[in-house]
């Protein structure tokens, strides 16, 4: 598939801003055909980026969500059993060999396709993003290394399948775990860190044009506050945008005119109960006045 230069501009067009470093990245992970490991806390775009990038290419996005005990099973493939097993009984009467029913049941037809086989069995490059892999463990790490080497995968009962077009790989990661130098060596890199006060505006006004100014620019202010305050989980760029909704359907025009509401909408920012606690009714003024 070929790629325009300016795959920011690309990006943009399907909504998402990506930064100047970002934007660089993605583009020499399309040039150099090298998986992008992007890195950073929780909220902050990174599972939006591949999404985003299917978008601008135009091609399929295959998701691989990773969490702890994640075998190759999961993610590469498994034997449809049961359709399987209904075959075999379906000749149990016909006069035909063990070896030849074997060969049956173990064909494509009964070939169930996971993330990883889904992947390289594309006829253009799909965009597969490897979702949060530091949540899986290093045994399946040191798995996911041999494939994103040779990007073709061996099924006893069929053979070696070779990608039919090479994905363009996304790695993501929140930190939970430090990752090997092995998968890092492999890996193009960039950190993904919260947006600045100028992009976050945009992003906000590219996804609720209809917002006023003034409003705009104070939620962005008090979220980049909020941010700084020692909370368990920051508030992310999605939690940005469902505050201002809230504050929109609430009637509010500017945060100084009912700080009883506000606060009671802080629900869409915070989402665990210390982090609620730790910002009380007596601390919204304070982030208001900030804001303004």
């Amino acid at each position: 598939m070929k790629t325009d230069h300016d795959i920011k501009s690309k990006l943009a067009q399907t909504g998402y801003l990506a930064d100047e470093a970002l934007g660089v990245a993605l583009q020499l992970m399309l040039t150099l055909q090298r998986p992008l490991l992007l890195e950073g806390e929780a909220g902050v775009g990174k599972t939006e980026t591949a999404k985003a990038l299917a978008s601008a290419l135009g091609t399929q996005l295959i998701r691989l969500q990773c969490y702890e005990g994640l075998d190759a099973t999961s993610t590469i493939y498994e034997w449809n059993y049961q359709k399987q097993l209904l075959a075999i009984r379906a000749r149990e009467h016909d006069k035909v060999s063990a070896s030849t029913i074997e060969k049956q049941i173990f064909s494509e037809d009964f070939l169930l396709r996971r993330p990883l086989l889904q992947a390289i069995s594309q006829p253009e490059s799909p965009v597969l993003l490897i979702d949060e892999i530091d949540r899986a463990d290093e045994e399946f790490e040191a798995y996911l290394l041999e494939i994103l080497s040779d990007f073709q995968i061996t099924i006893p009962e069929l053979g070696t399948i070779e990608a039919q077009s090479r994905p363009y790989v996304i790695l993501t990661s929140n930190g939970t775990r430090e990752l090997s130098d092995a998968l890092r060596r492999r890996c193009l890199y960039s950190y993904v860190a919260f947006p600045d006060h100028q992009r976050e505006l945009q992003i906000l006004h590219m996804r609720m044009p209809g917002l006023e100014e003034v409003l705009a620019d104070q939620i962005i202010n008090f979220v980049q506050n909020l941010r700084k305050e020692d909370l368990e989980k920051k508030p992310g760029i999605a939690e940005t945008l469902d505050w201002a909704a809230a504050l929109g359907g609430l009637g509010i025009k500017s945060l100084s005119d009912d700080i009883d509401k506000v606060t009671a909408s802080l629900i869409c920012l915070l989402k665990t109960q210390s982090d609620l606690e730790s910002i009380p009714r007596e601390v919204v003024p304070r982030l208001a006045g900030k804001a303004a």
